[in-house]
């Protein structure tokens, strides 16, 4: 905690030095249903992870997914606290034999984002930025404890453009209490981005992801990462009111510490989503 609050003192003067503007929205990024295919590689490598994702069984399924943000702007200064949430889980039940249960996706990611627009060209920001985040699980996998991982980052990022929602490059400080007995202070750089295009009125085409590299730990843990990398590609298209939907796909690629090769996740499917942003500063002063 002490970190965490040192990283954000370093924003304060910032703040005080802030124009009037301000602004406050709700953004629905994404809440929503995802059925999917997934073709899941070298899965045995990875029976012990703690990430559903890469240990998960190639089947089709159905994925809740809940994507919210609630970003303030004052000045040239955005704070912006996000929460995502995915699960899909499938349950087959083999006449005369036990349930078997699989997770595709299991994820809480609690996020706060911090950044400076010291520079601007045009409509494109770019500035320093500090960002803590909390990751866990609705429910543990079978055979490993639920995750839980404490990140703080802070480096530069490009934001708030109509495309470039925010292209960062950090480096990033990780704390993984996942196994309670062992836990592992991590040193990493983690390079990301959220970009989004208007193809034409009704249709937008988004990309987001993150590529992390590992370079230092305080203790051995198999099933600790080296690399991680994951990416989300969509199309939505708008029905009527803030409901889409659209085609997408979903990516995950990682290498832990013991296995000799990668494991991955790919999702193809169809996405039924709600999707808006609320004003809430204009709202209040109606």
């Amino acid at each position: 905690m002490k970190k965490l609050s040192l990283l954000f003192l370093l924003f304060l003067p910032f703040v005080a030095n802030a124009a009037d503007g301000r602004d406050l929205v709700l953004d629905i990024r994404r809440i929503g249903l995802d059925l999917s295919k997934t073709d899941v590689r070298n899965a045995s490598a990875y029976q012990d992870s703690p990430i559903a994702a890469l240990r998960a069984d190639d089947q089709e399924f159905i994925k809740g997914v809940w994507d919210t943000a609630l970003e303030y702007t004052v000045g040239d200064l955005n704070w912006n606290n996000s929460l995502f949430m995915e699960y899909g889980r499938t349950t087959l039940q083999p006449e005369g034999q036990e349930k078997v249960i699989s997770e595709n996706a299991d994820k809480i990611l609690l996020m706060s984002d911090l950044a400076w627009a010291r520079w601007q060209w045009g409509e494109l920001k770019f500035g320093p930025m500090a960002r803590a985040s909390y990751q866990t699980e609705f429910r543990a996998n079978p055979g490993a404890p639920r995750q839980n991982i404490a990140r703080l980052n802070a480096g530069l990022a490009l934001f708030d453009h109509p495309i470039i929602k925010s292209l960062y490059l950090t480096g990033l400080y990780e704390y993984d209490f996942t196994y309670k007995n062992n836990p592992v202070n991590k040193g990493a750089i983690e390079t990301g981005m959220r970009l989004e295009y208007v193809v034409r009125e009704g249709v937008k085409f988004s990309i987001n992801g993150y590529y992390r590299e590992y370079l230092t730990y305080s203790a051995y843990e198999d099933t600790d990462l080296k690399r991680d990398f994951s990416a989300d590609v969509r199309m939505d298209t708008n029905l009527w009111g803030g409901f889409t939907m659209g085609p997408y796909v979903q990516y995950r690629r990682a290498k832990s510490r013991s296995a000799d090769v990668y494991g991955s996740n790919l999702q193809i499917g169809i996405s039924f989503n709600y999707i808006m942003k609320y004003d809430l500063m204009k709202s209040a002063t109606e």
